[in-house]
C-alpha cells in the first residue's frame, strides 16, 4: 500500500514591538506544540561563542549572500549596520513539506513581503496592554543604554501605523493565554481574544503615550510617520 504523503504545513509570520515578549511567546507556542519548527536565517555577521551553523543561523560570506539575493533564494532579506539577514525560501519548503507549521520571527517589511509571496500564511503582529508595560519590558532587561532604548520606544511608534497590515492583532497581557490564542489563529481554529477594532485602537493608544513618555524624556521632535 502507498504511504500517504504528509499534509503540507503551514506558515505562521509574527512581529510586534521590540520588548513586547515576541520571544518568550513563541518559545511557549514551540514547547507545547512539536509541529512548529522556526525558521533558521541565513546572515553575513560571524558566529558568536556556541552558535552552531545550520541550528542558530546559516552563516555565509556577504558575497554569497548577495549573490542568494540575486538568485531571488530569499522570501525577504534585510541588511543593518553592514550585517545581511534572510529567510531561504528553500529552507522554508523543506520545513513545510515536512509537515511542520514554520514560524518566522521577522521585522514588519519582510513579513509583508512574505505575506505578498506566500498568501496562505498567517501573519500577527503582538501589542502590550499598554504603553507602560512595554516601557517597563524594555527597560527591565537592564542590557541597553539608554539611547537603545530610546531608539526602541521611537521604533515601536512608527511601527504602530503598519500593525493593521496584520492578518491578526494580538494582545500579550499572559504567555500562556497568548501562545494558545496565537496556535488556534494558526490552525483557524479561533479568533482573537481582543477584537480586531479593539486592538487597533488599543495600538493607537500605545502609540500616543509612548510619544508623550518619549517626550518627557527630551525626545521632543517625535512624530508618527
Amino acid at each position: 500500500m502507498a504511504r500517504r504523503r504528509k499534509k503540507r504545513g503551514g506558515l505562521l509570520v509574527v512581529s510586534g514591538f521590540s520588548g513586547v515578549g515576541k520571544g518568550t511567546v513563541i518559545k511557549k507556542l514551540m514547547s507545547e506544540h512539536p509541529e512548529y519548527a522556526f525558521s533558521v536565517s541565513a546572515t553575513t555577521r560571524a558566529p558568536r561563542p556556541g552558535e552552531v551553523d545550520g541550528k542558530d543561523y546559516f552563516f555565509v560570506a556577504p558575497e554569497t549572500f548577495d549573490q542568494w539575493v540575486e538568485e531571488e533564494r530569499f522570501l525577504e532579506y534585510a541588511r543593518f549596520f553592514n550585517r545581511s539577514y534572510g529567510t531561504l525560501k528553500d529552507h522554508v519548503e523543506e520545513l513545510r513539506n515536512a509537515g511542520n507549521t514554520v514560524i518566522l520571527d521577522i521585522e514588519v517589511e519582510g513579513a509583508m513581503n512574505v505575506c505578498r509571496l506566500c498568501p496562505d500564511a498567517v501573519s500577527v503582529y503582538i501589542i502590550p496592554p499598554d504603553a507602560k508595560e512595554l516601557v517597563r519590558r524594555i527597560t527591565g532587561r537592564g542590557t541597553e543604554t539608554e539611547e537603545q532604548i530610546t531608539n526602541r520606544m521611537i521604533k515601536a511608534v512608527r511601527e504602530a501605523d503598519i500593525v493593521d497590515r496584520y492578518g491578526y492583532v494580538v494582545v500579550n497581557d499572559d504567555v500562556d493565554a497568548t501562545a494558545a490564542e496565537i496556535h488556534a489563529l494558526a490552525q483557524g481554529k479561533g479568533g482573537a481574544r481582543v477584537p480586531r477594532e479593539e486592538a487597533l485602537k488599543l495600538t493607537k493608544a500605545v502609540q500616543a503615550e509612548l510619544t508623550e513618555i518619549l517626550k518627557d524624556r527630551g525626545n521632543r521632535d517625535i512624530i508618527p510617520v
